[in-house]
C-alpha cells in the first residue's frame, strides 16, 4: 500500500473506534445506575472511613459535610478518621472536630510498613474500626457529599443487588490544566466499559471503580480480604472490586454528580505529580501504556488532524469524539462546551504524562505526599 492507502486507512479505522465509543457512551448515559435522592435512610449500621494525610485545606469542609449525611441516616453511625501522620495541622483540625461531631473518632495511623502502599494501609487500618455488618463507605478528603449522598447511594446498591458501589463525584475543574485532563477520568469509563455487563460480569477487565466515593457491603469486603488483597496496589479502587468480584461479589461504577463533587488537582503541578504517581500501572505494563497510547492517539488525534486536510471521514471522526465527551460530561456534571471541543488536545496531553509516569517509574523517582511509592 502507498504512504496516502495507509493514512486514509488509519483515518478510516479512528473514525470507526470513535464512533462505536461515542454510541457506547450515549448507551452508558441512558442506563448508568444513579444514586436515588428519595429513597429513605436505610437502618443498618454505617461506617464512614476517611483516610488523611496533609489535608489541612480540606479536613474540615469535608467532614461537615460527613456529618450533615450521617445525620440522615436511620441507623447507627460510625465515623472514623485515621490522621496519617500529617504535619501540615491535620491533627488539631480533627481534634476540634471532634468535640463538636459526636460520633466523630480520629485515629492515628501507624507508619507505612514493608509490602503495602499508605492509602491501601490507611484505609486497611481504618475497617479495623468499622462495625462489623452494615456498610462501609470510604471517601476521600477532597470529596465535598452531599447530605442525601449516603441514604441515595447506599439504596441504590441494595436496590440493585450490588455489594459495591462507586457514584462517581461531579469533577470540578477550574484552571485550564484541569479542565484538560480532568474530564478524561469519567469519560474513559463511560465511553469504554459497557457498565451494565460489566456489573454483572466476573472478568477483571470489565471493572471500574473510584477511591474518592467508595460503597462496600461490608461482609463482602472481608472475603474480598479488604485492603490487605490490594496492598500493593497504586489503583487500589480498581483493585479491591476486582477483588469483589473474585468471590462472586457485583460492583460498578455510578453517576454520583448530584451526590457528591471533588476537586481532585489545583492546577498544572498537581495534575502532573498526581497521575505521574498512578498512570504508569493503569495500562499493566508499559507494552501496555504504550498500546493503549497509540489506540487513542488512532482514535482521536488521527481523525482530527486528517479534519484539518479536508477528510470528511476524518471530521466525522472527530465529531464523534467530540459528541463521546459532551455526552460523559453532561451525564457526569462537567463541562460539555467549548472543552470538549479540545478532545483531541487532551488525548495528546494525557498520552505525554503516561509516558512521563512510565519513565519516572523505571527511574525510580516516584513520590507521594513525602513518600516513595516505588518498588512495592
Amino acid at each position: 500500500m502507498r504512504g496516502g492507502e495507509i493514512w486514509r486507512a488509519l483515518v478510516a479505522c479512528g473514525t470507526a473506534t470513535a464512533t462505536g465509543s461515542a454510541v457506547l457512551a450515549m448507551v452508558n448515559a441512558a442506563t448508568i445506575r444513579v444514586p436515588n435522592a428519595h429513597a429513605p435512610s436505610g437502618d443498618e449500621p454505617l461506617s464512614v472511613l476517611l483516610p488523611m494525610r496533609d489535608e489541612a485545606r480540606h479536613a474540615r469542609d469535608c467532614l461537615r459535610a460527613v456529618a450533615a449525611a450521617a445525620d440522615r441516616w436511620r441507623g447507627p453511625v460510625r465515623i472514623v478518621v485515621l490522621d496519617d501522620d500529617s504535619s501540615d495541622g491535620t491533627a488539631d483540625i480533627l481534634a476540634d472536630l471532634a468535640e463538636q461531631i459526636p460520633a466523630l473518632e480520629i485515629v492515628s495511623g501507624a507508619g507505612p510498613i514493608s509490602g503495602w502502599l499508605g492509602k491501601a494501609w490507611a484505609c486497611e487500618q481504618l475497617s479495623y474500626r468499622a462495625v462489623e455488618r452494615g456498610v462501609l463507605v470510604f471517601v476521600d478528603a477532597d470529596v465535598r457529599v452531599a447530605p442525601d449522598a449516603f441514604t441515595a447511594s447506599v439504596a441504590t446498591m441494595r436496590t440493585a443487588g450490588l455489594d459495591m458501589f462507586c457514584p462517581y463525584p461531579r469533577q470540578i475543574a477550574g484552571t485550564y490544566a484541569e479542565r484538560l485532563i480532568q474530564p478524561l477520568l469519567q469519560w474513559s469509563w463511560m465511553s469504554t466499559l459497557p457498565l451494565r455487563l460489566a456489573e454483572r460480569s466476573a472478568r477483571p477487565s470489565l471493572s471500574a471503580a473510584n477511591g474518592q466515593f467508595l460503597i462496600v457491603d461490608a461482609t463482602a469486603y472481608r472475603r474480598a480480604g479488604g485492603h490487605g488483597a490490594v496492598r500493593a496496589e497504586v489503583l487500589e479502587d480498581i483493585a479491591l472490586l476486582r477483588a469483589v468480584k473474585a468471590v462472586d461479589g457485583r460492583g460498578v461504577v455510578g453517576d454520583g454528580s448530584e451526590v457528591a463533587s471533588c476537586r481532585m488537582y489545583v492546577g498544572w503541578r498537581e495534575i502532573r505529580d498526581g497521575y505521574r504517581k498512578s498512570l504508569w500501572s493503569a495500562f499493566g505494563s508499559p507494552a501496555g501504556a504504550a498500546a493503549v497510547s497509540a489506540l487513542l492517539l488512532l482514535t482521536y488525534v488521527v481523525p482530527a488532524v486528517a479534519a484539518l486536510t479536508g477528510s470528511r471521514v476524518g471530521l466525522f471522526g472527530y465529531l464523534a469524539g467530540v459528541a463521546s465527551r459532551v455526552v460523559s460530561a453532561r451525564r457526569t456534571g462537567g463541562r460539555a462546551l467549548p472543552d470538549s471541543l479540545a478532545h483531541p488536545i487532551s488525548v495528546v496531553a494525557f498520552t505525554g504524562m503516561t509516558v512521563d509516569s512510565v519513565i519516572t517509574h523505571r527511574r525510580g523517582l516516584l513520590r507521594w505526599k513525602g513518600r516513595e511509592i516505588n518498588g512495592v
